[in-house]
């Protein structure tokens, strides 16, 4: 029996995908910027399928490819071009098995989509408060081996910030069951954070215990022109001195962004009267209603304004009104790809340093790269950019793109130097992997290749991402 009908009889004919336009989908990342190849596209329905699966492809040496929504953004989910993977594909483990309001945890399988997770928790009358664009595809597996983060981690943390348990096939087809609801468990090496972040290069992530919270009563949402970063900056400390940890998100948006997202998205709107060269989006929230947020945030807004940080903005007037401010920060990434190709930057560094950041790349970009169009967005709150490179003409950028080693330096460098990570969010992957040794010490990367090696001593899990 080949492996193929060993794959077939564990998870049904159905779930062995080996035509190539059955596969198409699973082979592709969501940029468009890596297509593999792979044996099959296998989709187990539960953790024992997996299992099966897993032990099925280590006995004869082929290597597996972890994959949930593909909506990851640095090709970790994608197959090699060599052929030799077979991807399995979690989307099938759909199960929420269960929700404790009482011990605010929720329990869901890792095929269970971000959206479906909030879901369940506003039916039990909680908040799971990880927010992403992809929400509505992407998948519990796949935000817990990127670690993503989002718009509200300034309040609640990363992905590692919300995991209390996981349940994981490891490379040699063993099922660790770590699902404990609990917040303190000292009894050892606390495994689940090795898997956290790890892109399922030291084993596949099947089920997650999550953290849930009680949910706002009260959101102010607010669209701002400042003078720059560092009046933002200046503006985040003031209200996070004033409202606390009711500060839940804090985006900044350059004109760049705001402008393609215009052009491209279907009713998108200017929210303010004159375009104006930076914008943050501010949202606070609580649980009393004792407080009010609106005025607290319109007295802070006065001063704000009186002493030059904020030129101008709106704030939200009805819950339609803030998702429409949302939908302007959210469909960046959907409108530069509709856009055409850019060189993409996932960076992070201390708050205070973001002005800094800001002001130096652009002038070393310039002096570089004249003309280079620049889309800066992303979490200020937690001091993670996304730092967008292309050439405003489509003739042009063909040229620019094939120089991404020699433009991401320049970023990557000033970040390094600014005490920061070339990977704020997004992961390593296949785009990142040959940049580590550049910014990680020597020292660093044997721990991660000798953990590695301890789970994974044959190198089947993923190969050919993050290390």
């Amino acid at each position: 029996m080949t492996l193929l009908d060993t794959l077939r009889a564990l998870v049904g004919p159905a779930h062995c995908l080996t035509d190539a336009s059955a596969t198409a989908p699973y082979l592709t990342d969501w940029r468009g910027r890596y297509t593999g190849v792979a044996q099959a596209v296998v989709l187990p329905a539960d953790t024992a399928q997996v299992a099966a699966v897993v032990q099925a492809c280590v006995a004869v040496g082929v290597p597996i490819v972890p994959q949930g929504g593909n909506t990851g953004l640095c090709g970790g989910a994608t197959p090699l071009a060599d052929g030799r993977a077979v991807v399995v594909n979690l989307s099938r483990l759909r199960q929420v098995r269960h929700v404790d309001p009482d011990n605010n945890a929720i329990t869901v399988e890792a095929g269970v989509t971000l959206a479906e997770v909030q879901a369940a928790a506003d039916g039990a009358g909680r908040l799971f408060p990880l927010s992403l664009a992809s929400e509505g595809s992407c998948e519990v597996g796949g935000i817990i081996s990127t670690n993503a983060g989002g718009v509200q981690v300034l309040r609640y943390g990363n992905t590692r910030e919300l995991v209390l348990g996981l349940e994981v096939v490891l490379p040699d087809g063993r099922v660790w069951n770590g699902l404990r609801a609990l917040r303190k468990d000292n009894t050892g090496y606390d495994f689940k954070h090795l898997f956290i972040g790890a892109e399922g290069t030291l084993g596949i992530v099947t089920a997650a215990t999550l953290k849930l919270f009680a949910k706002p009563r009260q959101t102010v949402t607010a669209w701002l022109a400042v003078a720059g970063p560092a009046a933002a900056v200046d503006l985040l400390s003031r209200l996070r001195g004033i409202a606390g940890d009711r500060v839940t998100a804090f985006e900044l948006i350059s004109r760049p962004s705001l402008d393609l997202v215009l052009q491209h998205i279907p009713d998108a709107r200017d929210p303010l009267p004159s375009p104006q060269p930076w914008y943050v989006l501010v949202e606070l929230t609580d649980t009393l209603l004792s407080v009010d947020l609106g005025a607290t945030l319109e007295t802070e807004l006065a001063a704000a304004i009186s002493d030059g940080l904020v030129a101008d903005g709106t704030i939200a007037a009805s819950q339609a009104q803030a998702a429409a401010l949302w939908r302007l920060r959210e469909n960046i990434s959907e409108a530069q790809k509709r856009e055409g190709i850019s060189i993409k930057h996932d960076v992070s560094v201390p708050v205070s340093a973001i002005p800094e950041f800001i002001e130096r790349a652009a002038v070393a970009l310039q002096q570089c790269y004249p003309g280079v169009r620049i889309v800066a967005f992303g979490h200020l709150g937690d001091g993670n950019l996304h730092y967008n490179l292309s050439r405003p003409s489509r003739d042009e950028n063909a040229d620019f793109i094939a120089r991404t080693e020699d433009v991401g330096r320049v970023v990557h460098d000033l970040v390094h130097q600014l005490g920061g990570s070339i990977s704020a969010e997004h992961g390593i992957g296949q785009l990142k992997r040959d940049l580590l040794p550049r910014y990680k010490s020597v020292t660093e990367l044997q721990l991660m290749m000798g953990i590695k090696a301890l789970f994974d001593p044959r190198g089947l899990m993923n190969p050919g991402k993050v290390l």
